[in-house]
């Protein structure tokens, strides 16, 4: 059976564009969609308090929630098959159980919990650094439509041990119609002490960075299948800052994390951390094992 994709819900705006982003992925993909709410404010404040306070018992405000995600959903996709889940619990570690048994979870920028000053909300940014699955963060102020293929390109970065994160770019390219555009960053060598022949300014300085980063585009892409159209791109200057110029005029950019067992703390690097954070298109996660 073919595991479902999660879209994680808070009745938010950015959850909302999260939703028709993952409708229209899972047609694409043949999925069921399966729609989640979690929230730990019943379990902390009790059905009693909620009445004392005039407020909505939580569970039904959760259940309103899930209802609304599918319905959109279904507004969207009619023929999608939606299920639908309200979890009395903290939702980084509801998605993350939730995401043993999804092909891919998807979530929004920010939720409505977001302080103003953040540009990804901390959820979003826990479930990336440590899901199992793919994650896709709908970032906005972009066009967040997987149905039609906009730009016409998917991006895929390539770091230094690229894994996973190929085969996905691959697939999701497929499913588009898309070009699968692979993009490797280089750096030119720090200056030379001064009198080196490299100072000139001749063909020679950062040949060599070139080369190389040409050859590890050309590994990596080297089992993509021949239907999917590829375009190789190295360009120097940091990744980060590369792969966001390139996120300007892409459906979807995705890039790899290495996930190391029994190492605390957010495990992305400062590459996915500052594309997730600032890129204009939805941003997929791909973990690998390191």
């Amino acid at each position: 059976m073919d595991l479902p994709l999660v879209v994680g819900v808070d009745g938010s705006e950015p959850a909302l564009r999260a939703v028709d982003w993952a409708a229209d992925e899972a047609v694409l993909r043949g999925l069921p969609l399966r729609v989640v709410y979690a929230s730990l404010w019943e379990r902390y404040e009790g059905a009693a308090l909620a009445r004392d306070l005039g407020k909505p018992d939580a569970r039904v405000a959760a259940e309103d929630v899930v209802r609304a995600g599918a319905h959109r959903a279904r507004a969207r996709q009619p023929d999608l098959a939606v299920s639908l889940a309200a979890l009395p619990e903290a939702p980084e570690y509801a998605l993350l159980r939730e995401a043993r048994n999804a092909s891919a979870l998807v979530v929004g920028s920010r939720g409505r919990g977001g302080v103003s000053g953040l540009l990804l909300g901390s959820v979003g940014l826990y479930v990336a650094a440590h899901a199992d699955c793919p994650v896709v963060v709908v970032r906005p102020g972009g066009d967040n439509q997987a149905r039609t293929a906009v730009h016409g390109r998917v991006v895929v970065g390539i770091g230094d041990e690229p894994a996973a994160e190929v085969p996905f770019a691959a697939r999701e390219a497929a499913l588009r119609g898309a070009v699968l555009e692979a993009v490797r960053a280089w750096r030119c060598p720090a200056p030379e002490p001064a009198g080196h022949p490299l100072l000139t300014g001749g063909p020679e300085r950062g040949y060599g960075e070139a080369a190389a980063a040409a050859e590890v585009l050309e590994e990596a892409l080297r089992d993509v299948p021949p239907r999917v159209e590829v375009r190789r791109r190295t360009a120097e200057g940091p990744a980060h800052k590369v792969l966001l110029g390139a996120s300007r005029t892409a459906d979807l950019l995705v890039v790899g994390a290495r996930r190391r067992p029994g190492r605390l703390g957010l495990q992305l690097g400062r590459v996915a951390h500052a594309l997730l954070h600032h890129a204009l298109c939805p941003v997929a996660v791909v973990p690998h094992r390191a």
